[in-house]
């Protein structure tokens, strides 16, 4: 990195940061405890262009490398987590579309998936169906030469009431082998056929909304089928979901380092016999392990982001990252409160 990008990061970081201090840290609490989906809030985030970080400059994106994208949901998580959610599904299905969609369906839809005037995820969960993306039941036939009908649940889908687009992975053919083979993935807007059936409560992470949604004989045109042809799509979901799990890792140490911010403040005022507890080899020792989960989280996440940015394959290191920075952030937040 140049000394010019690094100063194009900062700027990009400061802006986010006075973003949150400004229009997110106030209302936090209150939207979190509540449940309520921050769509002023949004509005900002459309502003600041969070959601084209990822995408290519030619479409109006930012065209924000990995690693830099990292650190803007390190920040954000630090503050809300959940505003992280709302836009990394959406990045999910834009790197779908700007990896392997055809040349029409990137200038319809990504220049409009830049400003978030477009919003959406990335839909793959069904009630019977999780990690084992090759078992999902959603199928789409074809219904002339010209549109596909899609029938079929998806559930736990992220922006999936306020959304209005999302990348739906289906199967085109059932009885291909292997399954993959008869698997695409389409572009599906609210219409007729496509109804959110409920909203899905959490214990956490709120805010973000959560939701089932169904399709009953949904027509969807031809040129919706993401790069055009059939049988790609488990390969085109799986290639977006590596940003998704750098994502995922950065707001997990996005969380650690707020624990942690929040224990060494709260260990140099509070006192124990005579003194602040900071100065207790104890609270030393578990602010030392803290430190190192954040910072090997970092790291991880780091070079994830890094060989993702080489256009290499990374979705081992993402896994990794995605697990260790997990554990880092419920670990060191349990160690913030005790």
């Amino acid at each position: 990195m140049t000394n010019a990008d690094t100063e194009q990061e900062q700027l990009i970081l400061d802006s986010v940061g006075r973003f949150l201090d400004r229009e997110v840290k106030p209302h936090v609490h209150a939207l979190e405890h509540d449940d309520i989906y921050p769509a002023e809030i949004v509005e900002g985030m459309k502003a600041l262009g969070l959601f084209g970080a990822t995408i290519g400059a030619d479409y109006g994106g930012l065209g924000l490398p990995a690693a830099t994208y990292a650190k803007i949901v390190e920040r954000v998580s630090s503050v809300w987590m959940s505003l992280a959610g709302i836009f990394n599904s959406h990045l999910i299905m834009a790197a779908a579309v700007e990896r392997f969609g055809t040349p029409a369906q990137k200038e319809q839809f990504l220049p409009r998936f830049a400003t978030g005037e477009l919003r959406g995820g990335l839909a793959l969960t069904e009630p019977d169906c999780g990690t084992d993306l090759q078992a999902i039941r959603m199928t789409a036939r074809r219904h002339g030469n010209q549109s596909y009908v899609i029938n079929g649940t998806k559930t736990w889908i992220s922006n999936g009431i306020y959304g209005q687009i999302f990348a739906l992975l289906v199967k085109t053919d059932p009885n291909a082998q292997p399954r993959h083979r008869g698997m695409s993935l389409f572009l599906a807007e609210k219409g007729p056929g496509f109804t959110v059936s409920k909203k899905l409560e959490k214990l956490g992470y709120k805010g973000l909304d959560s939701a089932e949604l169904v399709f009953s004989d949904y027509e969807v045109s031809a040129d919706r089928l993401i790069g055009g042809q059939e049988g790609r799509g488990l390969q085109h979901a799986l290639s977006g979901l590596e940003l998704g799990r750098i994502n995922v890792a950065a707001r997990g140490v996005g969380v650690a380092k707020a624990a942690l911010d929040e224990a060494i403040s709260y260990s140099q005022i509070r006192k124990t016999f005579g003194k602040p507890i900071c100065e207790h080899q104890a609270i030393q020792l578990k602010l030392a392990d803290m430190a190192t989960q954040v910072e090997a989280a970092r790291l991880l996440v780091e070079s994830a982001a890094r060989i993702y940015d080489r256009g290499e394959r990374c979705d081992m290191e993402a896994g990794m990252a995605k697990l260790f920075a997990s554990e880092a952030a419920i670990n060191c937040s349990m160690e913030s409160m005790r």
